[in-house]
């Protein structure tokens, strides 16, 4: 399987952005999937996970009620809608999926995106 994360910018804070993940190569109705971020000079960090049903979702607290998790899997994507961005989401964002439950290590995720960076101002 293969992702492509994309939609990631330069905004101000207090703005609202949406990423995008393609999933190539099987149905991404095979996977749970994730969220995670990196800024400069951090540890790479959990941001939200997904079931491959979608029913269950799971964020981190430093996004709780700012970003929404979700998914089509009839068109082989999976989304992150952020809201109310804080200078502190600046992080390249990737894309992971994983066979089972929803995860929030990054070990537990075998596959992965490139990367979309998300950069915002104050």
């Amino acid at each position: 399987v293969q992702l492509q994360a994309s939609g990631g910018g330069l905004l101000q804070a207090g703005g609202s952005l949406t990423l995008s993940c393609a999933v190539f190569g099987r149905p991404a109705s095979t996977y749970s999937m994730g969220w995670f971020r990196q800024a400069p000079g951090k540890e790479r960090e959990f941001v939200a996970t997904i079931t491959w049903h979608g029913s269950r979702t799971y964020a981190a607290d430093s996004v709780k009620g700012r970003f929404t998790i979700s998914r089509d899997n009839a068109k082989n994507m999976v989304y992150l809608q952020m809201n109310s961005l804080k200078p502190d989401d600046t992080a390249v964002y990737y894309c992971a999926a994983r066979t089972g439950d929803i995860y929030s290590l990054s070990s537990g995720y075998p596959y992965w995106g490139q990367g979309t960076l998300v950069t915002v101002s104050s």
